[in-house]
């Protein structure tokens, strides 16, 4: 070949890069790459996630206020708690309704006493099972109305009385049915046109209205009790049919559930709900989005036919075990000891020269209502779990210290010869922590977790078996306290702290973060088995990445002492 003709091939010959090789077999893999990068450059970008948008909490002020309107349903029940332990202490209420001495002077016996005061419990428990039902029938806003009806009818009975005892403890048994059906419906419906953002913060408004009628129950009796006749008791009384009337001119405000009105076919009506309670148009692409995520649920669970009682205990679904989430958490609530505190800090107080019962129970009083003020930032800033665990250990410290001080310091020459005043005053200290920890963690957090847990087939009947728990559970206490308190004084508070050791590490390992999450998903959180520890980590299928491992939530190879960790 001539020089020419070589110079002419080199020059049609394709210059290579240093990593590049003429070789068959080194192209290959450059091929399987290219073509790789083909397929992957094909593959459509995720659409984005639509979602309510999420406002500053100036904007959610009118929803803040119809959300106090449906909890003032826990101020009835905390109106009765404040009253009802004064009434007991009440001259012309004793004279009325307690036995007579020998002497003439006039008392009421610790069973009686436990009875009227304690019975209301159970009233509240079987109106929770029974009545709650009008609101999957009617509506949560006619189902609370109702209740409220059947509450002043208690009410009535109660100030009818005059001189039968029994005929004050029926009254009280039938505005329980009442205050029992509020207890389950009230937290239901703000639970249900709340944004989720800060439904947390407003299921909570609930328990701020107990200690609310709480506090002012007790500033009403502290206001009557230097009468001598029926004033005392009635008038406190009477003022709960004003209540009441508040109660039911503010459900004419207020929007029904978005959730009901798809049930019985309403949809336009749930859209104008779900704008009124997000502060956003009804056509907002968000709000649409939800709007069919809330239907689907309801079609599903039509499918599946009438919710029984049956389903309650059916662990297919999830439904049992959240059942038994609910009845303990509620359950575990009493058991904390905050009605302890109740009763027995008069006593307390005396040691430091309160002698006033009255005035103790202001101070109390003024205490848990403006400690539960903060529950309201802290339930959905840090969430349910951290605010339901740290609770629980502030508490046993508290009882720790109370518990202890109270056995071993408050009377250095025995009960009866003086007591300490230095160790009175670290007894209420301790008392005050006690209240602050229990009413920003597990006062409220209670009625938040349950009326979220629960899918909406089965709603009603299971928030209602979970408060029931919690009334009988509120009867046994108060009920039995005086006799216990009696035979082993402080001691008593080591039983509440043990109950609390408890209470942590069940919440740690049965309890989820619901924190941030539409119903609709806390309903597929459940069915997709997520471990508890794990659930503020859980992210719903409708934002989920492509490599996201939903499988790694449901699955922990740790010890159990080291997932604390």
């Amino acid at each position: 070949m001539s020089k020419s003709e070589e110079q002419h091939e080199l020059a049609m010959t394709p210059e290579l890069s240093p990593t590049e090789s003429a070789s068959p077999s080194d192209s290959f893999p450059n091929k399987m790459e290219n073509e790789a990068m083909k397929d992957y450059d094909l593959q459509p970008e995720p659409e984005p996630v639509l979602d309510v948008p999420k406002k500053p909490a100036s904007a959610y002020v009118s929803v803040a206020i119809m959300c106090v309107m449906i909890a003032f349903g826990g101020f009835v029940f905390g109106w009765d708690t404040g009253t009802i332990s004064g009434f007991v202490n009440q001259t012309d209420f004793i004279r009325r309704f307690g036995s007579r001495r020998s002497d003439g002077t006039y008392y009421l016996s610790k069973v009686r006493t436990g009875l009227v005061v304690s019975i209301f419990n159970i009233g509240c428990a079987i109106g929770g099972l029974s009545l709650s039902r009008i609101g999957d029938i009617y509506g949560r806003k006619i189902g609370l109305i109702s209740v409220i009806v059947v509450y002043v009818v208690g009410i009535v009975i109660q100030i009818a009385s005059v001189d039968k005892w029994f005929q004050y403890f029926i009254g009280r048994i039938i505005s329980g049915l009442g205050v029992g059906g509020t207890a389950v419906l009230s937290p239901m419906l703000i639970s249900e046109v709340a944004p989720k953002h800060v439904r947390g913060a407003l299921v909570s408004c609930y328990q701020l209205m107990i200690t609310a009628g709480i506090f002012l129950g007790y500033c009403t009796n502290y206001g009557t009790k230097n009468y001598t006749n029926s004033v005392q008791w009635r008038v406190p009384l009477g003022l709960c049919f004003a209540w009441a009337l508040f109660m039911i001119g503010g459900m004419t405000f207020v929007p029904e559930s978005p959730r009901f009105l798809i049930q019985v076919g309403k949809v336009e009506e749930a859209k104008r709900s779900l704008s009124k309670s997000n502060k956003v148009s009804a056509e907002d692409p968000g709000l649409l989005a939800e709007l069919e995520n809330i239907e689907a649920s309801v079609e599903e669970e039509k499918l599946a036919g009438s919710a029984t009682w049956r389903e309650i205990f059916s662990p297919k679904t999830k439904v049992l075990q959240r059942m038994i989430m609910g009845i303990m958490l509620q359950s575990l609530q009493q058991l904390t000891g905050d009605n302890y505190f109740f009763y027995y800090g008069t006593t307390i107080f005396k040691s430091v020269g309160l002698e006033d019962s009255f005035q103790t129970s202001i101070i109390i009083g003024v205490v848990n209502f403006f400690c539960t003020f903060l529950s309201l930032f802290t339930v959905d800033r840090f969430g349910r779990r951290k605010c339901l665990l740290w609770g629980a250990v502030g508490m046993v410290c508290c009882f720790v210290v109370f518990a202890s001080v109270g056995v071993t310091r408050l009377w250095p020459h025995g009960q009866g010869n003086g007591s300490s005043k230095g160790a009175g005053n670290c007894m209420i200290v301790f008392t005050m922590f006690y209240i602050f920890c229990f009413a920003t963690s597990w006062a409220p957090l209670c009625y938040v977790i349950v009326s979220e847990t629960f899918p909406l087939r089965v709603k009603s009947k299971g928030m209602a078996l979970a408060t029931a728990a919690n009334w009988i559970w509120g009867f046994l206490i108060s009920f039995f306290t005086p006799f216990i308190t009696g035979a082993i004084n402080f001691y008593y508070g080591y039983v509440f702290m043990g109950c609390l050791v408890f209470a942590y590490f069940y919440v740690f390992f049965f309890v989820p973060e619901t924190k941030d999450l539409s119903l609709e998903e806390v309903n597929e959180m459940w069915l997709d088995n997520v471990l508890p520890w794990k659930s503020p980590n859980w992210v719903p299928s409708s934002r989920r990445g492509v490599d996201y491992d939903v499988n790694a939530m449901a699955h922990d190879d740790k010890p159990w002492y080291k997932r604390f960790f």
